[in-house]
């Protein structure tokens, strides 16, 4: 038997807020990858850099590509997410196993809370699954 889910409406500029983030996700993500694939020389030192062949980048660009096409498409946009999470997920270990500053090894986190917010704001069954509570839910009293 299903539980019927709940759907949260939100405002227009929730949603806008939402599709605007993840807008500029998608797009810094397509970059990414595309140069990754391209073989971009800058892209391939760097990577050089942090212990991976240029055919290896190759194959990360191509797995960050499809996990950022199935974010875009909103019936994959969650499995999208997912992915993403794990992919960034790598990132931020790559980039602490090389030690890089704090703030490189930080940026993949960033992206990935900017991938969810923009995600949440934008998808109404994920705010239902996952809703915010306010500070003056329903707490029994004493």
């Amino acid at each position: 038997m299903q539980t019927p889910v709940k759907t949260v409406r939100s405002s227009k500029s929730a949603l806008w807020t939402g599709r605007v983030i993840s807008g500029l996700v998608v797009l810094f993500l397509l970059f990414d990858g595309v140069t990754k694939v391209m073989k971009v020389a800058a892209v391939l030192r760097a990577s050089a850099q942090l212990g991976f062949s240029a055919e290896q980048i190759v194959e990360i660009g191509t797995v960050l590509l499809v996990c950022t096409i199935l974010y875009v498409i909103p019936r994959t946009s969650v499995l999208g997410g997912i992915l993403l999470t794990g992919y960034l997920g790598g990132a931020t270990v790559t980039n602490l196993r090389a030690g890089n500053p704090l703030l490189q090894v930080l940026f993949p986190v960033i992206f990935g809370v900017l991938v969810w917010g923009g995600l949440f704001l934008r998808d109404e069954a994920l705010r239902a699954l996952i809703p915010l509570r306010s500070n003056t839910s329903q707490r029994p009293t004493e």
